[in-house]
């Protein structure tokens, strides 16, 4: 995620990602770019057509432009929805991760610090299972084992966040048949748990369940075919400045559906994906402060 200080517009105006939208673009604008330029050639030398033998309108491109606009609008505030919602899932992981970790310091004995150590663990490694996920799998050299079998038994499983929450309820529940915990703890932590399953079964569902197909297929298909006939409506009134103007409004366009594209899975790594890897150091971090594991 890019951090920035939205008071300076220069350092916004020139920041480096625009060189990487540039060069993720670079092949469709050069190929507009030879388009348009065959363009031109075909009919201001090859025909060499006179302006009152073939007459350019911008009439139909300015009131298509205006249609594609909403599109762009929608496609692109259904995108944000999407990262923001993300954004507040993994707010929620922080609080009840935070909420988990102060009842069980409360709960735990401040010597039994064996207890307090496995918690401690696994509330991180479920958060850094989650993470990865949602990504392409989870990473388990990033985990943190809290005995020797642990990693070996999560291999074995599909999904590793549920088999982990599955192993603190268990923990819990031994600890209340021993009579360290109290039925009103249960209900208690209960609570904090659901919300762990809740939480990443909504980024699960925003993970797997991307823009309707039909909707992103048209939308490409408006820009294409706005673009390819760009050149013929410019080609009379700019001549071979018709590229350049072609190139331009490509790029503004086809930057918006960039932009969409990204954000739409806030979960990657993509520059402006969610800080997840920053969220998941921070709740690892806070977790052992609370519960006074080094």
């Amino acid at each position: 995620m890019v951090k920035y200080n939205p008071k300076i517009w220069f350092s916004i105006i020139f920041h480096s990602y625009s060189k990487h939208v540039l060069k993720t673009l670079l092949p469709a604008l050069a190929m507009l770019a030879g388009f348009s330029a065959f363009v031109c050639y075909l009919i201001l030398d090859y025909f060499a057509f006179q302006p009152h033998e073939f007459q350019g309108s911008t009439t139909v491109h300015s009131l298509l432009g205006i249609v594609l606009g909403l599109f762009l609008v929608f496609r692109t505030n259904s995108a944000y929805d999407r990262w923001w919602e993300g954004r507040r899932l993994w707010g929620g992981l922080v609080n009840s991760t935070r909420n988990l970790a102060l009842k069980l310091n409360a709960y735990i004995e401040p010597q039994d610090l064996e207890e307090r150590t496995w918690f401690a663990k696994m509330i991180s490694n479920f958060i850094y299972a989650t993470k990865e996920s949602l990504r392409q799998g989870v990473q388990l050299s990033e985990l943190d084992p809290p005995h020797e079998t642990f990693l070996q038994e999560l291999k074995a499983v599909k999904h590793k966040p549920n088999n982990i929450v599955g192993q603190i309820y268990t923990r819990i529940n031994t600890l209340y048949r021993a009579g360290k915990f109290t039925g009103d703890h249960l209900i208690n932590v209960d609570k904090e748990l659901k919300d762990f399953i809740d939480l990443m079964g909504a980024c699960e569902r925003i993970r797997n369940t991307p823009i309707p197909y039909s909707y992103s297929m048209f939308m490409k298909k408006f820009i294409f075919i706005y673009l390819v006939t760009l050149p013929f409506g410019f080609v009379t009134t700019f001549g071979y400045f018709t590229i350049a103007t072609v190139i331009l409004v490509a790029f503004i366009l086809l930057s918006v559906e960039l932009i969409g594209e990204e954000i739409e899975d806030p979960f990657g790594r993509d520059v402006n994906d969610l800080p997840t890897d920053e969220l998941a150091k921070k709740i690892k971090d806070n977790v052992k402060e609370i519960l006074s594991v080094r």
